[in-house]
């Protein structure tokens, strides 16, 4: 059984963890292009997320998705997406019934990708929407790894530039944490007895 909600003094007693596998830029397509979708197409269940440039002020614009992160057990991938647009053999992994593409608020995601090349979703799991039948109320990434996984991730990078020329090291880094950490979570909760909420509470978000 998981705990419901989690305070931020336990939160912070919790070790860092972050995708411990390879992590690869796709920035172009071609052989790395065609080895990152022979990869995820071979796997069952894949991590997923996007990252777009953030905007502070009113007379910003409102920036396109820029990455896409794709995740399995022991690889990443972030495809640049503002670069190499969504590519048909994306699109089609992406459209895929047979392989679960699992993550966090992904309506947003799914429909900024959409504006780049529309595609019928296929085969995605909502982890805010189903952890309830596990008996969590909190719904943050960062909260839902803390209970189910007994981890803590950084968010440091969270707001950095997505479309900046190079990506640095730990913005690869947190980007394919964000993706991975999806994926775990939902092979943990379904290898755990379900304990349903028994009542409708607006649920923690921060």
């Amino acid at each position: 059984m998981y705990i419901e909600t989690i305070t931020p003094q336990e939160l912070e007693k919790l070790e860092y963890a972050s995708f411990p596998g390879k992590i690869k830029v796709i920035d172009s397509v071609g052989a790395e292009f065609n080895r990152a979708i022979a990869y995820l197409r071979s796997q069952k269940v894949i991590g997923f997320d996007t990252e777009t440039r953030p905007t502070f002020t009113p007379t910003q614009p409102h920036y396109g998705v820029a990455l896409l992160q794709l995740s399995g057990q022991e690889k990443a991938f972030l495809f640049r997406v503002k670069t190499i647009g969504m590519h048909r053999r994306l699109c089609n992994l992406l459209a895929d019934s047979r392989i679960v593409k699992v993550g966090a608020a992904i309506h947003d995601d799914i429909r900024g990708l959409q504006k780049l090349h529309e595609f019928n979703p296929a085969a995605f799991v909502d982890l805010q929407k189903i952890v309830w039948e596990w008996g969590i109320r909190d719904k943050s990434v960062k909260k839902m790894a803390a209970i189910i996984l007994g981890i803590r991730i950084s968010k440091t990078q969270q707001l950095s530039n997505w479309e900046a020329e190079k990506l640095s090291d730990s913005q690869c880094r947190y980007a394919a944490t964000d993706a991975w950490v999806c994926r775990e979570m939902y092979l943990r909760l379904m290898a755990s007895p379900k304990n349903p909420l028994l009542e409708t509470v607006e649920p923690q978000r921060g």
